[in-house]
């Protein structure tokens, strides 16, 4: 997805070349699934972090919330439920990336801890790990992959879906091209992602939405 401003074009593609990383030693990992899959906006709301892959999370499901920004409830399906029992919305598609503690206390500024999310650092995903010198980085979810503990930030009191503010519709439309970019299935984005976020719209309000990228500020 470009952007009409030449100059917002140019860092975009620069943070794709450069931010991606598969070494996640010594580092805490973070699991986003809303805006924070757009590279963009992680490389400049967490300079030092870097993406390490592509993760699904089963027994929650994906909303955009009453206060019109991406969250995720826990279903009633759990990870372990048989074949056939489960479907895309029992399950949560998202971007891996190491945090250092300084990007860290950024992303919880920007998150707006407590208040709008609350850290949990208990839950596992698979992750499938990016190589930048396989495939462009594009990663095949045939592939094994590996069960990893993530920090997710999660809003547990605003669980019933809602609206998008209309600049987060512009950097989520950014977010799920780098995801399907590298492997997150089209099929999720369509079932579950695209009934709230519509595709190619809200295009007026790429100034605000990128300022926003660069630091959160709440509307509300």
């Amino acid at each position: 997805m470009s952007s009409s401003d030449p100059r917002i074009s140019q860092l975009v593609s620069s943070t794709l070349c450069q931010k991606v990383s598969g070494d996640i030693s010594d580092k805490r990992l973070y699991y986003g699934y809303g805006s924070n899959m757009w590279l963009y906006q992680m490389a400049n709301r967490c300079p030092t972090s870097s993406f390490v892959g592509i993760a699904r999370l089963p027994g929650y499901r994906w909303i955009i919330n009453d206060r019109g920004y991406a969250n995720i409830v826990l279903t009633s399906k759990s990870a372990s439920s048989g074949p056939g029992e489960k479907s895309e919305e029992d399950e949560v598609w998202g971007m891996v990336y190491t945090l250092k503690g300084k990007d860290e206390k950024r992303l919880d500024r920007n998150e707006g801890v407590p208040y709008c999310y609350v850290k949990d650092d208990t839950i596992e995903v698979a992750l499938w790990k990016s190589d930048k010198d396989k495939n462009g980085g594009f990663i095949d979810i045939k592939e094994p992959s590996k069960d990893v503990k993530v920090l997710v930030y999660i809003d547990r009191d605003r669980v019933e879906p809602d609206n998008p503010k209309k600049e987060y519709i512009y950097r989520m439309n950014m977010a799920i091209a780098d995801a399907v970019a590298y492997g997150i299935p089209q099929d999720y984005v369509d079932k579950v992602m695209r009934p709230f976020i519509p595709k190619d719209e809200a295009k007026d309000q790429e100034i605000t939405a990128v300022g926003q990228a660069l630091e959160f500020k709440d509307e509300d």
